[in-house]
């Protein structure tokens, strides 16, 4: 589903990732491990067309997409793309309903469309009493919930999680990791995680790890 080819990122005179190749297949769920600094979360960050490589490719089924233009390029992640990031990033004025219909909204969806698909995730997730709940109302599962409902609403293919449990107790983040091998079997989403959590690494289909920006 997404080919990676001869990935080159610096910033400056600091050489990030050094020819990075990788194949990913569809419905599979992919962790990404390696020491701090070692490049993982910009491979992340490149890979969700967040981010430009200095040369490289990226190719999602049968397209190259960082030969998109900046808006076609914009329109293509939100669509396909889904981003679980490790401190939520939800908007605190907004309540937990409004966060999850943000990035449906940006597509074009209608409030009313947009508002129900959010309910339905909120009741899968057993959040639905806290719809009108804002943030600081929230525990840290419960957002950390909110945030994967905000990346589900628009039906993306490929979920990408940076550390997606790194700041959950270790219930909460056994039930986060349990809830994306869920996900991937009822919709057949792709995942790629960045992680240092050894359990959840494990779990995966299969584990790579990156080494001063080249995979091991």
């Amino acid at each position: 589903m997404i080919k990676i080819e001869n990935i080159h990122k610096s910033y400056n005179t600091l050489k990030v990732l050094k020819g990075i190749d990788l194949e990913i297949n569809s419905g599979e769920i992919l962790s990404i491990i390696g020491a701090s600094g070692a490049g993982k979360s910009t491979l992340l960050h490149i890979i969700g067309t967040l981010d430009r490589p200095d040369s490289g490719k990226i190719i999602y089924d049968d397209t190259s997409v960082f030969e998109m233009n900046d808006t076609k390029l914009s329109r293509f992640r939100n669509k396909e793309i889904g981003f679980v990031f490790q401190f939520h990033h939800l908007l605190p004025e907004f309540t937990a309903l409004e966060n999850i219909c943000i990035p449906a909204f940006i597509g074009g969806m209608s409030k009313k469309e947009a508002e129900d698909k959010a309910r339905e995730l909120l009741d899968g997730f057993n959040l639905l009493e806290r719809a009108s709940h804002k943030p600081s109302e929230l525990s840290g599962g419960e957002q950390q919930r909110v945030a994967v409902a905000r990346a589900l609403i628009n039906q993306p293919s490929v979920i990408l999680a940076d550390e997606p449990s790194g700041n959950l107790d270790s219930k909460n983040a056994k039930e986060l990791h349990e809830l994306f091998f869920t996900l991937r079997d009822k919709y057949n989403q792709t995942f790629i995680i960045v992680t240092h959590n050894n359990e959840l690494a494990q779990m995966a289909d299969r584990t790579i790890v990156i080494k001063d920006g080249r995979i091991e």
